[in-house]
């Protein structure tokens, strides 16, 4: 039988280069995978490697830049110098040998939207532009000679890579980063030769082209990404899907321009992605954009296009994937995260088996989440992402019977893991089904993603021989019965409902309840907590046409609790203004009455809104009874996931794995 896949498998050339297959790995940041001088450490080498390994066709890097002086940041920084060539010719080697290229992304900085945390100077940008963080900073404009300054300095990085073995680069341009700044109007007002018309805010990016050229040679493949549009109403104001509003920076029709004059420049390829810091939920799409958000991007490009052109955006279906080389949309497609979350994305279909990929879940907690608290970069569903090799699971020295009580993520994680280990797993879940808080936190259409990774849990128990005990819940004598070796508590949390005047009235429901339909909302509905469950269950009912009042007792949404990654949340907060659900903040819920909710506001001063249906969003607690049972039996007992700390799934996955590699 014919493989599904054959577009995404079938060759390619860019330029002189040919490609294996057509998935390119997009470029992602290396966040404390990095050695002190900036180049790809051990555990880099290992991250791409690994990708290679699972049959990706091309790499491309997160951004290095090719200096670090006129926009100084913080060390270490991924930068090109001399001494990286080691790094990267063994880096090289390496992809080569697994049949995959490799692409270097080169920045000519970040500008306007560089991290307060990482600049040692004020920001700089293409012209005097308010700084992305903090408006009321104004960054410096580039001298003329420090932007010429930066075109060398790309001529000299080139050079480097180009020796190393490095079979191209791609050039930083989209995403409102410094090219971007300089290419586009509402940042780039210079009367000097970067400015001026589109061409004239091209020259930077150009002169930097013809540098490369020159120094690398003629055939050394130089990419260029950028957005074709920038979805923004204003600075730091995003535009939705669907939303009608006029574009402030770059729109569709200048974007065709500008395809065109990279491609008459001598740019060997384009990948096509749209939006900025601006609208960052566009360029790193969470959970709430559609899949394939910006694949019609890329399709405009490639109807006019001679050069090979990638599309990207949360294409982790490889369906949808196939299908949009099959249409004709693009010549490859990027993926980032999905690739995090599955490095073999590419042999499972090479297997015709896509049902063995681990799904992402676009919740961005452990990629872009971690890189922006200063950890390494890794995957909430892939603890082992960016620590392949100390994190590798190896065949337990004695098998042992292990048993789990709890069906959940964190109860599922281990007992995959152990099962991979060897170990005999039963698993014990006292509801009818798997899942656990996977079931009601997969029923929003913007959360699917959560319910295709329990689907794959639930194969994957299958698969392994993981003995499944539904609606048997584990009991100490149940335990002593089977006799294990090592016990381990997933028993979940339970949501927390405060000791308040009316919460026992049958309007009173847990989000939980209702997202799994076991209660029907009436039309007025006030979701008190606004944390994210708070928050996306107001969307939620929102969608379904409900009158919806979101309540919270700090002064400000999304505030407390595990940080929320700045693309998911300025796109959730942006999506309850759409909606049009009513925010009260600084309000401390007081009492339920017949009528709706009595809030009490800073002042002391009490409110009343009706509701026909109060949700309570108010987080939950961990259930310790089953530990408290059986932690004095002869044998090891922990706790994991919820039942140890009620967090998120990645919390739940990390602990899991955690304690299941070392059983």
């Amino acid at each position: 039988m014919p493989n599904r896949f054959q577009h995404l498998l079938r060759p390619v050339t860019i330029g002189k280069l040919s490609l294996k297959n057509r998935v390119a790995m997009a470029p992602m940041g290396l966040g404390g995978l990095l050695k002190d001088d900036g180049s790809p450490g051990p555990r880099a080498h290992d991250y791409y490697l690994e990708r290679a390994r699972g049959g990706v066709g091309l790499i491309i890097t997160g951004l290095f830049k090719v200096e670090n002086r006129i926009e100084e940041l913080s060390l270490p920084i991924y930068q090109i110098t001399p001494r990286a060539k080691i790094s990267f010719a063994e880096l090289a080697e390496a992809l080569h040998a697994f049949g995959a290229k490799i692409f270097v992304q080169l920045t000519a900085g970040l500008g306007r939207v560089a991290g307060a945390h990482r600049i040692f100077a004020p920001p700089v940008s293409a012209s005097a532009n308010p700084y992305y963080w903090n408006p009321k900073v104004i960054c410096r404009e580039l001298a003329t000679g420090e932007v010429e300054e930066l075109v060398e300095c790309f001529g000299k990085a080139a050079k480097v890579l180009a020796a190393a073995g490095v079979d191209g680069v791609e050039l930083h341009g989209h995403e409102g980063y410094l090219f971007d700044q300089f290419a586009t109007a509402i940042w780039n007002r210079r009367e000097d030769k970067y400015g001026g018309d589109l061409a004239g805010r091209l020259t930077f990016a150009l002169e930097v082209l013809r540098q490369i050229k020159a120094a690398a040679g003629q055939d050394f493949v130089v990419q260029y990404r950028f957005g074709l549009k920038h979805y923004i109403k204003g600075l730091n104001s995003g535009a939705l899907p669907g939303e009608a509003y006029t574009e402030a920076g770059r729109d569709i029709k200048e974007g065709l321009e500008m395809a065109r004059l990279l491609e008459q420049a001598g740019f060997d390829a384009l990948h096509v992605d749209a939006g900025c810091y601006d609208s960052w939920y566009w360029p790193h799409p969470p959970t709430y954009q559609a899949d394939g958000c910006m694949v019609d991007m890329a399709a405009r490009v490639k109807q006019t296009a001679k050069v090979p052109v990638t599309a990207v955006g949360k294409l982790q279906d490889p369906f949808l994937a196939e299908e949009v080389l099959a249409r004709g949309q693009a010549d490859l497609v990027a993926l980032g995260r999905a690739l995090l979350a599955d490095p073999f994305w590419v042999r499972r279909l090479e297997e015709d088996r896509p049902e063995k990929i681990r799904p992402c879940t676009n919740c961005l907690d452990g990629c872009l989440g971690r890189v922006f608290q200063g950890r390494p970069l890794s995957c909430a569903v892939n603890p082992r992402n960016g620590r392949e090799a100390s994190y590798a699971l190896n065949k337990a020295g004695q098998a042992k019977t292990v048993l789990i009580a709890g069906g959940g993520v964190a109860g599922m994680e281990v007992a995959r893991v152990a099962a991979l280990r060897g170990h005999r797993v039963i698993l014990f879940e006292k509801s009818p089904r798997l899942g656990g808080c996977l079931i009601p936190a997969s029923v929003p259409t913007f959360k699917k993603d959560l319910g295709a990774l329990l689907r794959w849990y639930v194969r994957e128990m299958k698969e392994l021989g993981v003995e499944v005990r539904l609606g048997s819940e584990l009991t100490p004598e149940k335990a002593a019965q089977e006799r294990p070796e090592i016990c381990l508590v997933a028993a979940g949390a339970r949501p927390l409902i405060p000791d308040l005047p009316g919460m026992k009235n049958p309007r009173v429901v847990p989000a939980p309840e209702v997202l799994l339909g076991l209660h029907q909302p009436g039309e007025r509905v006030v979701v008190v907590g606004g944390g994210l469950v708070g928050c996306e269950t107001a969307v939620w009912l929102a969608q379904q046409g409900k009158k919806v009042t979101l309540v919270e007792m700090l002064g400000e949404l999304l505030a407390a609790g595990i940080p929320v990654p700045h693309s998911a949340k300025r796109m959730l907060l942006d999506l309850l203004v759409y909606h049009k659900v009513s925010v009260l903040t600084d309000r401390r819920l007081t009492a339920v009455a017949d009528e709706g909710v009595i809030l009490k506001n800073q002042d002391g001063a009490q409110e009343r809104v009706a509701a026909d249906t109060v949700v309570l969003a108010l987080g939950f607690l961990p259930d310790h009874q089953l530990y408290q049972k059986l932690r004095d039996a002869n044998y090891p007992v922990y706790e994991i996931g919820d039942a140890r700390q009620a967090r998120n799934v990645m919390g739940a996955i990390w602990d899991a794995y955690e304690v299941g590699r070392f059983i």
